[in-house]
C-alpha cells in the first residue's frame, strides 16, 4: 500500500463499488424520497426510501417474491414481474402518504426499456409522481409479456421439430 503519511484511504463502500457518494449527496439535498430499483439474478426489488439523520428509512417496499401472494406463477426476474413489483411498491407508498419520488438505479447502466425502467413504469401507473423520460420506458407489449409468450411458443416448436427429426433414434 502507501508508505507516505499523507495517504488517505477512501470510503469502504466507494472502494467496494457500492455507493456513489456524489450522486447520493444530490439525492439527499433534494429532500425527495428515492424510488430504488434493484435487479438481482432471481428477483426484482423496489423500495421507496427517505433520508433520515440516523439512517435511511424505508417507506414502502415490494419484491417480486411478494407477487406469489397475488397469484403470480410466472418468473420473478422478468420485465412483467419488475413492472408489477414497481406497481405494488407505488401503491404501498401512496398508502403511506408519499406523493413523489426520484428514481435511483444505483450503479446500473441506464438501458432504455430495461427492468429498472419497467419498475419505474409500474410506480408511475400507481400514481406516484416520478420525473422520467418517456423514451426510457418499455413498450406495453413487453410489459404485458407478449415477448415471453412468443419465446415459449418458439421453443416448443423447436423442441417438437427436433423430436420429429430424431424420431427414428427413439
Amino acid at each position: 500500500m502507501a508508505k507516505d503519511s499523507t495517504y488517505k484511504v477512501g470510503f469502504r463502500r466507494r472502494r467496494e463499488g457500492k455507493t456513489n457518494y456524489g450522486k447520493r449527496l444530490e439525492f439527499v439535498k433534494s429532500n425527495i424520497p428515492r424510488l430504488v430499483a434493484r435487479v438481482s439474478n432471481k428477483f426484482v426489488s423496489v423500495q421507496v426510501i427517505r433520508f433520515e439523520r440516523k439512517g435511511d428509512a424505508v417507506i414502502a417496499e415490494a419484491n417480486s417474491r411478494d407477487l406469489e401472494k397475488f397469484g403470480w406463477i410466472a418468473g420473478k426476474k422478468n420485465l412483467p414481474a419488475a413492472y408489477l413489483a414497481g406497481l405494488l411498491a407505488g401503491v404501498r407508498a401512496k398508502n403511506s402518504g408519499t406523493e413523489k419520488a426520484v428514481l435511483d438505479i444505483g450503479f446500473r447502466t441506464p438501458v432504455h426499456g430495461s427492468r429498472c425502467f419497467a419498475a419505474l413504469k409500474g410506480a408511475i401507473d400507481s400514481g406516484l409522481k416520478v420525473p422520467f423520460d418517456a423514451s426510457a420506458l418499455p413498450s406495453q407489449e413487453r410489459i404485458s409479456g407478449k415477448h415471453i409468450e412468443e419465446q415459449k411458443i418458439f421453443r416448443l416448436c423447436r423442441q417438437k421439430s427436433r423430436c420429429k427429426k430424431f424420431e427414428f433414434f427413439v
